[in-house]
């Protein structure tokens, strides 16, 4: 039997496109998809494949607390990030969550391929371009971001994504005065007075877009 996945990610042309991938690959099938956390839970449940393969940036809770919602129900998931976010923030908590593999979507797709029969054997996999991030990142100071709890980053990526606290709360399933605490509570560890220097901090570690400039197109 081959390598079964399950692929987490938001956009249906996206998952359309590494489904036809995956079918150029012996070995590897694509069992189950979906578009969301909440849908990614209950198909893991549901099939349990040898890899999960999942997006951070998805409506709702993002890919890093479902993928420790997963390793909650079953510790020998093995767990595959694939993303846009070149982050060494991004995947030092994608890992302290409990992903074995980081891959950005940039990366060629024998290497997302590649990192599929890794992450299935056991093994790390990283693609070039996080392994360089992260190695820069060991060089400079360690940052209060990369000491948030993965459920405090994933709040915070909401927080960077204009979700108001009745937002995150639904997706949470947690009441707005808990997400409040959480909000206060990343701040303080993050030392910023305001939503606004939590915004410039997250802009210098490459969480968030830069703002552009008046009258810039």
């Amino acid at each position: 039997m081959g390598i079964q996945v399950l692929l987490v990610d938001d956009h249906a042309v996206v998952r359309e496109g590494y489904r036809r991938l995956m079918e150029r690959h012996h070995g590897i099938e694509i069992v189950a998809e979906a578009g969301d956390a909440a849908s990614g839970y209950e198909a893991y449940r549901k099939h349990r494949p040898d890899v999960a393969v999942i997006d951070i940036s998805m409506p709702g809770r993002g890919g890093i607390d479902l993928v420790r919602q997963i390793r909650q129900l079953d510790p020998a998931a093995r767990v595959l990030i694939f993303t846009m976010h070149a982050s060494a923030s991004y995947a030092q908590q994608a890992f302290r969550a409990g992903a074995r593999g980081y891959v950005t979507k940039s990366s060629p797709p024998e290497v997302f391929v590649s990192a599929i029969r890794e992450v299935c054997a056991g093994r790390p996999a990283l693609c070039a371009e996080i392994n360089e991030v992260i190695a820069k990142n060991a060089l400079s100071d360690v940052s209060a971001v990369d000491q948030l709890s993965p459920r405090e980053f994933e709040i915070l990526r909401m927080i960077l994504d204009a979700k108001s606290a009745d937002e995150i709360a639904e997706a949470f399933n947690l009441s707005p005065k808990t997400i409040a605490n959480y909000h206060y509570q990343i701040k303080s560890k993050l030392n910023v007075r305001s939503d606004i220097e939590l915004v410039y901090l997250c802009m210098r570690r490459g969480l968030v877009a830069s703002i552009a400039e008046p009258g810039s197109a």
